[in-house]
């Protein structure tokens, strides 16, 4: 059975192997190397699960941003009822269907 390990459970920043590696750099805050993320990618994942948001660096050049997921706000579509409502009330005629069928039908 496979165990669900935590990397952070239970450690300070001087046990942690990850968070040792991670330093804040002034105007972009949390930092690690690209060669450190690789060896500790799911502890960053951890770390960007819980809110935390880490940058990249490559020869000391910010690179990339690990950082969680953001849940795009639910906005319903309304768009149907309200073009709907504008619409002025059908009074016969010929439907859709019948237009169609009848423009095939008067192909050569």
């Amino acid at each position: 059975m496979k165990k669900n390990v935590s990397y952070l459970d239970d450690l300070g920043p001087e046990s942690s192997p990850v968070l040792q590696e991670i330093a804040v750099i002034p105007g972009i805050g949390e930092t690690i190397s690209v060669r450190s993320a690789k060896a500790h990618l799911s502890a960053l994942l951890e770390l960007a699960a819980n809110g935390r948001e880490i940058t990249i660096t490559s020869g000391g050049k910010p690179k990339a941003m690990i950082s969680a997921i953001r849940k795009p706000k639910h906005v319903p579509f309304t768009g149907t009822l309200e073009h709907l409502s504008k619409m002025p009330p059908w009074k016969g005629g010929p439907t859709a269907d019948e237009i169609i069928r009848e423009e095939r039908d008067s192909r050569p």
